[in-house]
């Protein structure tokens, strides 16, 4: 399933892309897909393959179309501080975005039927954690994953505000899935071979819209028990008591966030995989350029007067225009040729002002990389 739109050279080609088919519409979701490179959660010998808008699997991994996930994040309507279940959770991709915008006092929970896929996913979580250039930019509502068939979920188990199911659902299994919604919640899923949103207005009310044609692999069933009894799955803690230490390093960064210059801004990476590409995609992205700039403020600014030879000035004005503007064509040639060759003048990627505050603070190392979550750079 996919296609919807033109493969990207990179992730942020690719997140255009789907702005551009309305796929992404939001600035929050947006923020969550630039943040999470979608090529850390291939394998490596399929990396090329990560910006095509397609679905890919490798075994038990799998990832879904960006199309499909955009559409998702959207219909789930995310806010901060809500709880998320995400039933066929898988690579922990989608469970990582959401995480984003839950904030930390948010919940995050994934089931998963394969125990392999789960490492994978906590492999990459902790890729994410450590080496991501835009953690420091969110308050991060981690994800926790369990193991088990989410048809076995324990009765008892608590209801949440966000729910999605990454496989195709049958009309049986629908109440099924209803039941996991607090009132008011949104559950989205793939019902009966269309992406659904079902929104619970009240105890026994819904409202249903279909969203697009989607085509996934069912819900496994479970495994018959020699006992034949089922063996339910237990969620982890809906809401777990924080410890002091954990609550203060979030109030810390918070602050030392918002201080002097605001919320710190969201960068926009540009990889070397997309370079040959500049000369046609960069004049219509966001990211601001340098280019020539200078040379429209060099002709606002006059040149040094001299009262005694004014009618001289007046003599050359045409003179001085004209190589004014063959200075402007060389250099507007100059400029054309970097575009082609990637060396474009592009602003940086401001410092991580937060990574600097903190390790500025009066504080032994331990507190310090502990307020960074241990991460190296």
């Amino acid at each position: 399933m996919g296609g919807a739109v033109s493969a990207g050279e990179d992730n942020d080609e690719l997140i255009d892309n789907l702005k551009e088919a309305q796929y992404i519409r939001s600035e929050l979701v947006e923020h969550a897909f630039r943040a999470i490179d979608r090529a850390d959660y291939y394998l490596e010998e399929f990396s090329d393959s990560a910006y095509k808008d397609l679905a890919w699997r490798h075994g038990n991994i799998h990832l879904s179309a960006p199309c499909i996930y955009s559409e998702v994040m959207e219909a789930l309507d995310l806010q901060p501080g809500l709880s998320f279940l995400n039933l066929g959770s898988g690579t922990g991709y989608l469970s990582t975005m959401v995480g984003l915008i839950l904030g930390p006092f948010g919940v995050n929970h994934g089931v998963e039927l394969h125990e392999d896929v789960i490492e994978y996913a906590y492999q990459k979580l902790d890729f994410f954690i450590k080496t991501n250039e835009s953690f420091d930019r969110f308050e991060f509502c981690e994800p926790s994953f369990v193991m088990g068939n989410c048809l076995e979920i324990a009765p008892e188990s608590k209801q949440y505000d966000r729910v999605y199911c990454g496989a195709g659902v049958q009309k049986e299994q629908e109440d099924y899935m209803k039941k996991m919604l607090k009132i008011g919640g949104i559950l989205v899923l793939p019902l009966e071979e269309k992406l659904t949103k079902i929104t619970r207005t009240g105890y026994n009310t819904w409202e249903t819209r279909k969203i697009i044609a989607v085509s996934f692999a069912p819900l496994v069933l479970p495994k018959h028990r020699e006992n034949g009894k089922a063996r339910p799955v237990s969620l982890p803690t809906m809401f777990e008591v924080r410890s002091l230490q954990d609550l203060a390093r979030i109030k810390i960064r918070h602050i030392l966030k918002k201080s002097g210059s605001g919320s710190l801004p969201l960068p926009r990476r540009t990889g070397s995989k997309r370079r040959h590409h500049l000369k046609h995609k960069r004049e219509h992205r966001d990211t601001a350029l340098l280019t020539n700039s200078y040379l429209f403020m060099s002709r606002l600014i006059p040149g040094p007067m001299d009262n005694n030879n004014n009618q001289s000035a007046t003599v050359n004005e045409d003179d001085e225009d004209e190589d004014c503007m063959g200075r402007c064509e060389q250099e507007e040639k100059e400029e054309n040729v970097r575009r082609e060759e990637g060396s474009v003048l592009v602003i940086e990627t401001p410092v991580n002002i937060l990574r600097a505050r903190i390790l500025s603070l009066p504080l032994p190392e331990p507190l310090k990389m502990y307020l960074l979550y241990y991460r190296e750079k």
